[in-house]
């Protein structure tokens, strides 16, 4: 038995430990985000493929090597003896196809722009990312409060019922006033636990990307809310990665138009063989040949027309994505603007009136002065408000990093 309490003693230190919580600020979870980011990985390699077809773009076509053994006779077959002496015509022929009409810079040109596209996809990709972890980030921040006034509102149900029974036992108050205390009670229990289960919905999110599933449960966000500043960083979403990458695919389809049309240039095959032929003089000979394509049934009209609807496609494809993204500078300012005045509003009066409300009313509870349902409605009200503070911070919090992600990734690079 005493070596069992030892050892259970023992294992309190670590047990404490694994429970205890995992407090992050939000620069250490955009660090934990760079390293552990599952949809970075992804478009890191889509980066690596993209290189990879810059170098097979700039490769010319391998010569092909050919054997050919000729003038083989049914009947008197090849003959005894060596190698060299077989009645065969042997033939060692090499052709290399040679490219015209600068097809080779072509495919370059286009896979370059690929690239350079790929890497712009990237950067949109830790633009959009990094605007999931700050909202998860200020998501976990706004369920933590949430979380604390809800506990706070049953504690004081609690008393406030404790305190009521008591007077019901002397006499003072109702049954029917118990009664009412208790069915809020109820009310702020379940409150507090549906706001328990966000607070865990939202660690998981933030968990995920940040690479920390295992520790969702003790994920603790430890930054205070940020002040509300009168003015912001000017943006400039015109050079945003994703406009940008959407260029780089015109600048590609391009390129891929001019090669299509470059295929009505006849690529020519040239040859050389070495022959040897013991049956007819001379016996040891060389030769040289040359083949190019007959354009008799079509001259790639229809790789054409592809390659110029796919050149359009881009096109439009960048004209909708301007239009698109124009009007969200203003969208993004005026959302900034409207949470930074609601925030001061409740901050600035309602939120204190509020909360005086709410002491004059418990204090005149007490002493009689006011009855229970005026009561009941104060601390509503007070929850209420409280609550709605809280989100106005989250809003305006998210509001200010959106706006500040579309300046840092609106600037030149």
């Amino acid at each position: 038995m005493i070596t069992r309490f030892l050892f259970l003693l023992s294992c309190l230190p670590a047990l404490a430990w694994g429970q205890a919580a995992l407090n992050l600020s939000l620069a250490e979870s955009e660090a934990l985000w760079r390293a552990h980011s599952r949809e970075l990985a992804l478009s890191r390699t889509a980066v690596e493929g993209a290189e990879a077809d810059v170098q097979t773009a700039g490769q010319r076509p391998n010569p092909f090597v050919s054997l050919g053994l000729l003038s083989i006779s049914p009947s008197s077959g090849i003959g005894a003896g060596r190698w060299k002496d077989k009645k065969m015509d042997n033939v060692l022929r090499v052709d290399q196809v040679i490219e015209r009409g600068d097809k080779r810079a072509l495919r370059v040109r286009g896979a370059e722009s690929r690239l350079e596209a790929a890497r712009q996809d990237l950067d949109d990709t830790a633009r959009q990312q990094l605007a999931g972890l700050r909202r998860a980030y200020y998501g976990l921040l706004l369920a933590q409060e949430k979380a604390r006034l809800a506990q706070e509102s049953a504690q004081l149900q609690a008393r406030g019922l404790e305190v009521a029974e008591r007077r019901l036992k002397a006499g003072d108050i109702a049954p029917v006033e118990v009664s009412r205390l208790a069915v809020d009670k109820a009310r702020a229990d379940n409150d507090a636990r549906q706001a328990q289960s966000e607070l865990e919905q939202a660690r998981y999110v933030l968990a995920y990307l940040i690479g920390r599933e295992r520790e969702a449960a003790s994920l603790q966000a430890s930054d205070p809310w940020p002040a509300v500043q009168a003015s912001a960083e000017e943006a400039n979403l015109a050079a945003r990665p994703d406009l940008e990458a959407a260029r780089r695919r015109v600048a590609a389809a391009e390129a891929d138009r001019d090669l299509a049309r470059a295929l009505r240039h006849r690529d020519v095959s040239v040859g050389m063989q070495v022959e040897r032929n013991n049956q007819n003089a001379p016996t040891n000979s060389v030769g040289f040949g040359v083949s190019v394509p007959l354009f008799l049934w079509h001259e790639h009209e229809g790789e054409i027309r592809r390659a110029d609807a796919d050149y359009n496609a881009a096109r439009l494809q960048l004209a909708q994505l301007e239009a698109q993204v124009g009007g969200q500078l203003g969208q993004l300012g005026s959302a900034l603007r409207a949470a930074r005045d609601r925030l001061q509003r409740l901050e600035q009066g309602l939120l204190a009136d509020a909360e005086r409300v709410a002491a004059a009313a418990e204090l005149a509870y007490a002493k009689g002065a006011m009855n229970l349902m005026d009561l009941l409605d104060a601390r509503r009200t007070l929850r209420q408000v409280r609550i709605e503070a809280a989100t106005a911070r989250a809003e305006y919090a998210m509001a200010r990093a959106d706006w500040q992600l579309a300046a840092e990734y609106g600037k030149e690079q």
